[in-house]
């Protein structure tokens, strides 16, 4: 059974940096993309960044570029997201999501997993 889960999240200043993971079991990392989303109060869930199964990263949120970077360890099955210079509009809850080798959006996610909160607040 595939599972994602997020740890990481809390709160932290703005201008602030946080690392989030996504450990994955029940599947083999090796063979499918990891993204990253987001969903604010109020608001749909967000496509942030992609890592596909040779390291290639998709943007699919420029607000974003420079800021986040994302990266793999498949030995460890787990993914990270790490996020700097946070900014109040980057509260969310943030999920990672899984699909078969490369990154194609949030339509075509496999397994998501259950999400994280950050707040972003001084």
């Amino acid at each position: 059974q595939m599972q994602l889960v997020e740890s990481g999240g809390g709160l932290v200043q703005p201008g602030g940096s946080l690392r989030l993971s996504c450990a994955v079991s029940g599947f083999t990392l090796d063979y499918y993309a990891i993204g990253w989303y987001r969903q604010a109060p109020g608001k749909e869930r967000v496509g942030l960044l992609c890592i596909s199964t040779n390291d290639a990263i998709s943007y699919y949120l420029n607000s974003v570029k420079g800021r986040f970077t994302i990266s793999r360890d498949n030995a460890k099955n787990t993914v990270y997201l790490q996020m700097n210079s946070l900014k109040p509009e980057d509260a969310a809850v943030y999920y990672c999501a899984a699909q078969r080798h490369n990154c194609r959006g949030g339509d075509a996610v496999d397994k998501w997993g259950q999400g994280t909160l950050i707040t972003v607040s001084s």
